[in-house]
């Protein structure tokens, strides 16, 4: 039996398309590990905040917003957002305060928000509420659902091993099956141009960033809860409230030439904290947990969706980076729009920006 859609990648970006698709024919997707959103996707800082990307991704997060809010009840849940600056930063945080739209506050005022800033550190801080936590494991299950609901298999432990073209499309194999489809999906993230390799398609050049995590427990014992994001000005750092625990991230972007299960590297994330420590007053003496995510970026840093040049019916969702969570709902939409005729709900020059065409 011949599916129309063939999805390779079980994160946000594959399930959310799923969903999408199953609206329009039979779908499988094919997920390597044993659950999905395992990669990328099960390590995402998990905030929605509109303005964070470049133009094209910007246009996604605002697409995705009425998703986010209001679908099946929303994911989304208040959480506000501050850029901090010390001694000699004050120009990155002019430069972020109007690339985000923040709102400069006085550093009592700050302090008074967040309490263990140390304000004989700070030079500088902006912040607005426009930010939101997302819970991306509901989103997930939603997509799924949904995916689920109109007839769609979902096969974990699903790695593939071979891609071919034949009569009717397209044949994927795995370890202990054979598929195949009309149309194939490219949502493999990390392992997106070794995707199009495999099928024969001309890679764009994506390539996987690090970066890690640390969980500490709740500084000075604080009820954390309430507390924003906190930037570091140019993305130097950030921390974040999880679950009543406390969220630091070098915010590295260390390139890896071969996608895999990745770690977090100890000297990385001791670097990191050294970079967040003078901003607070409270001491970090322990890390609970750590881990790291591959994000993967185009050349140009945009989204890559859309046909292949090379290969019509080979669909690239893919090169999310940091964005993949606040834009699946729009990409995903664009996606079913293009496989449909349909004119995008997106303008044209945005589409035009995110397709694959633009490296031909």
């Amino acid at each position: 039996m011949t599916t129309d859609f063939l999805i390779i990648g079980g994160g946000i970006a594959g399930i959310s398309t799923a969903a999408r698709l199953s609206h329009l024919g039979s779908v499988q997707v094919l997920e390597g590990e044993e659950a999905l959103a395992y990669h990328a996707s099960g390590r995402s800082a998990a905030l929605f905040e509109p303005s964070y990307g470049n133009t094209p991704t910007v246009a996604l997060n605002r697409a995705s917003a009425a998703y986010l809010q209001g679908a099946n009840g929303g994911v989304l849940s208040p959480r506000g957002l501050m850029f901090l600056a010390g001694p000699g930063e004050e120009a990155g945080l002019e430069a972020d305060i109007k690339a985000m739209d923040l709102t400069p506050m006085s550093l009592a005022d700050a302090r008074a928000m967040v309490p263990i800033l140390d304000t004989a550190y700070l030079t500088g801080a902006a912040y607005h509420a426009s930010a939101w936590d997302i819970d991306t494991d509901l989103m997930v299950q939603n997509f799924a659902r949904e995916a689920r609901g109109n007839g769609a298999v979902i096969t974990t432990k699903a790695r593939v091993t071979g891609i071919a073209r034949g009569g009717s499309g397209w044949q994927v194999d795995t370890a202990s099956d054979s598929y195949s489809a009309r149309i194939l999906v490219n949502a493999g993230g990390a392992w997106a141009d070794h995707i199009a390799s495999m099928a024969g398609v001309a890679p764009i050049g994506i390539t996987p960033l690090r970066r890690s995590m640390a969980r500490l427990p709740a500084p000075g014992g604080h009820d954390v809860g309430g507390w924003p994001m906190l930037i570091g000005a140019g993305e130097t750092w950030y921390a974040k409230p999880d679950a009543g625990k406390w969220l630091v991230s070098p915010a590295e972007e260390d390139p890896v030439e071969t996608p895999h299960d990745a770690w977090a590297d100890d000297m990385v994330l001791a670097e990191g904290i050294a970079r967040y420590q003078p901003y607070v007053t409270e001491e970090v003496t322990r890390v609970e947990t750590s881990w790291a995510g591959l994000r993967s970026f185009a050349p140009d840093r945009t989204l890559v969706l859309g046909p292949a040049v090379d290969a019509g019916d080979f669909i690239w969702v893919a090169a999310q980076g940091g964005y993949g969570f606040q834009t699946a709902p729009a990409a995903s939409q664009l996606i079913a729009d293009l496989i449909a005729g349909r004119r995008p709900e997106l303008p044209a020059g945005i589409v035009a920006a995110l397709s694959p065409a633009r490296f031909a």
